[in-house]
């Protein structure tokens, strides 16, 4: 299982994660509150977008996008994509803070520093730390009430969740993340993993620290899952035709348990993204049929 994933497979995924300057810029220091006059977001992912649009922030740039974004950013100016936005074009925003997330630090914080741009990476691999990250932009831009909000509608959702799968056995999952031409095994660290382990599903990978890994079928097939959820990303019809030929063409899949009894599920990639987003109510609502049918 712990096969090494390569550098580009793994700057597809983070790519797929995400859709008159300033000479020097200090760290975007979250937690202060500051009036509508004196700020200039940009937010680069699309979550990060929902975000604002929830707490009522008006941004001066956004990610480009396939998907449908907030009308009340329709106006706004497009950096381009989450991996690699147009530092011309932020530049020429003057930016106050640029809203990034973690799971792209590594590769864009160099960036955005020697473009002397303050960046914010925000870590979405979780609910909790995706509430957690709302209220930090909630009290820095005066938006507290509506931070409270939409975490209290998260923490009634899992308390739901809780009272729905009390006493019930847990049952055993394996969430393959596709993209065009290959996938991975998320771990319970990615957001995905997370969410299922919130809806009382147990992960068949653990104690690994990362969020994703390389897949290795026999020793899938050995943990034996009652459940496979298949993400597909990038292209999802694309990837769903890939996943479909895999489990037909490699015959070690007629094997598993899940296989067996009908229980692969393909997530639709609008409720289950890479990082952590506002649909997570909506997600756990499909997810728990699927965990417990």
């Amino acid at each position: 299982m712990h096969r090494i994933i390569s550098t580009a497979l793994i700057a597809l995924v983070l790519l797929i994660t995400a859709g008159c300057t300033r000479e020097t810029m200090p760290e975007a220091k979250v937690g202060e509150a500051q009036s509508s006059s004196a700020y200039r977001v940009i937010a680069t992912t699309v979550a990060a977008t929902e975000m604002m649009d929830a707490l009522g922030v008006d941004l001066v740039g956004i990610p480009k996008s396939y998907k449908n974004l907030p009308k009340r950013y329709e106006r706004v100016t497009q950096i381009g994509n989450p991996m690699s936005p147009n530092m011309e074009i932020v530049k020429s925003l003057d930016p106050t803070e640029v809203l990034s997330v973690t799971t792209l630090e590594y590769d864009l914080a160099p960036v955005f520093k020697n473009a002397g741009v303050g960046a914010n990476f925000l870590d979405l691999t979780s609910v909790d730390k995706m509430n957690n990250e709302i209220l930090a932009l909630g009290n820095k831009y005066d938006r507290k009430t509506q931070a409270e909000a939409l975490i209290a509608k998260f923490n009634d959702k899992l308390a739901a969740v809780r009272k729905q799968t009390e006493g019930k056995k847990q049952p055993s999952v394996l969430i393959l993340l596709g993209v065009p031409g290959s996938y991975l095994v998320a771990t319970e660290h990615s957001y995905i993993g997370d969410l299922v382990r919130l809806a009382g599903g147990q992960n068949i990978v653990q104690g690994e620290k990362v969020e994703y890994l390389a897949s290795n079928t026999e020793y899938l097939q050995k943990a034996n899952p009652d459940v496979i959820l298949r993400a597909a990303h990038g292209l999802p019809e694309e990837v769903v035709i890939m996943f479909d030929k895999e489990f037909k063409k490699n015959d070690i899949w007629k094997h598993f348990e899940a296989v067996k009894t009908n229980r692969v599920y393909d997530l639709p990639e609008e409720l289950f993204g890479t990082t952590g987003n506002l649909a997570a109510v909506q997600a756990l609502d499909v997810l728990m049929p699927m965990l417990y049918p």
